[in-house]
C-alpha cells in the first residue's frame, strides 16, 4: 500500500466531511448522510483490491484452499 493510495483515501475523508458540514449547516441532514455514505463506499472501493490480496495471503498462510 503506497502513500498515493493513503493519500486519496484522506483526501475523499476530508472531500466528504467538508460536505457533511455544509449540507448540515444548509438544514439538509439526509443528504449529508448520503454523502458520508458515497465516501465510504468510494473508499471501500478504492480498498477492494488490497483486501483480496490480504484474504490471499492468509489463505496460503493457514493453508486454507
Amino acid at each position: 500500500m503506497g502513500l498515493d493510495l493513503v493519500l486519496r483515501i484522506a483526501g475523499v475523508g476530508i472531500l466528504a466531511s467538508v460536505l457533511c458540514t455544509i449540507l448540515k449547516q444548509q438544514g439538509k441532514e439526509e443528504y449529508s448522510l448520503l454523502v458520508a455514505t458515497a465516501g465510504i463506499v468510494v473508499v471501500f472501493i478504492m480498498l477492494l483490491d488490497h483486501i483480496e490480496q490480504l484474504l490471499s495471503s492468509v489463505r496460503t498462510v493457514f493453508r486454507l484452499w
